[in-house]
């Protein structure tokens, strides 16, 4: 029986949760709507059923941008750098080239 020296691991803190960035499209007035969330469905499922004030009258909604965050803390700073955007060619350039399947940080 050979014995080997137990290797040293590091652990890296993982957050359970991911934080998405997203904008939606309304089909009504074609407006935006740029948000971050932890539970991604069931805040699209919130906006669509008329529950957030601000896109009650703007429904339906449609995905057309996601990108994925594992801080809270850069989600929120991504979701208000994309709000600054809004209407510029920056905006429209990030909706252009399509949401990324996962935005490291």
């Amino acid at each position: 029986v050979y014995w080997q020296k137990p290797v040293s691991r590091v652990r890296i803190p993982v957050s359970p949760l991911m934080y998405t960035v997203y904008i939606l499209k309304s089909f009504k007035d074609n407006g935006y709507y740029v948000g971050y969330t932890s539970n991604f469905e069931k805040r699209l499922k919130e906006h669509n059923s008329g529950k957030t004030k601000s896109l009650k009258h703007r429904l339906p909604m449609k995905v057309v941008y996601q990108e994925n965050h594992q801080t809270k803390k850069v989600a929120k700073a991504r979701e208000l750098q994309i709000k600054s955007w809004k209407g510029g060619n920056a905006f429209h350039k990030l909706l252009k080239e399509g949401s990324p399947r996962l935005r490291r940080d």
